[in-house]
């Protein structure tokens, strides 16, 4: 992503992760904001309100489980 893009809050019927490979990510959940770093991974639980925002150019991998 490049700076100020995102994912708008959305859900969605499997979990959810998110793994940075570059760069930092805002990761809100429910409401509560995350600070993901580079190396690191958060879930997002299924049917939990979620989005993704990248406050610098960022990498990620999603994956997604049903």
């Amino acid at each position: 992503f490049d700076q100020g893009e995102e994912i708008s809050t959305h859900s969605s019927h499997g979990d959810a992760m998110v793994y940075v490979i570059d760069g930092q990510a805002e990761i809100t959940i429910n409401g509560e904001k995350f600070i993901v770093n580079a190396g690191e991974t958060i879930v997002m639980p299924a049917e939990v309100p979620h989005a993704v925002f990248a406050p610098a150019r960022m990498k990620f991998m999603l994956t997604v489980v049903f």
